[in-house]
């Protein structure tokens, strides 16, 4: 047995030299790209209320592109306009950065609210 060089084919010829782009692709699956989005939308928010649930992302994904569904619980009072918009710039940053996808669309949905502690029992009302 003879040993065949890194350069040369089975019979000794050379094996034919395939340009980087056309060597295949890498596929990142969607529950990757939605576990780096849910991470970014938690990063975010910040510190969660005491009962509140981690935030969680849908994905879908097509092409070099993915959309985005960041669903999460938020404080209150608070501005739910800015705090929307600040997970929606943090998620787009985030799956850019690390998967290189566009992310053209992020719709965010505030499943609950949490009053903050004190909240209700300092103007008399509980629920």
């Amino acid at each position: 047995m003879r040993p065949v060089s890194a350069e040369a084919g089975e019979l000794g010829t050379p094996l034919p030299v395939v340009p980087p782009g056309e060597r295949g692709a890498t596929r990142i699956a969607d529950r990757v790209v939605a576990k780096i989005a849910s991470q970014a939308a938690r990063e975010a928010v910040g510190a969660p209320a005491k009962d509140a649930a981690r935030p969680y992302a849908d994905v879908l994904l097509a092409h070099d592109t993915a959309r985005v569904r960041v669903h999460l619980e938020l404080d209150y009072p608070t501005d739910i306009g800015a705090r929307c918009a600040a997970v929606r710039r943090h998620v787009v940053e985030r799956v850019g950065a690390l998967v290189g996808m566009e992310v053209p669309e992020v719709a965010v949905h505030v499943e609950r609210l949490h009053p903050a502690p004190g909240q209700g029992a300092a103007r008399g009302r509980t629920r």
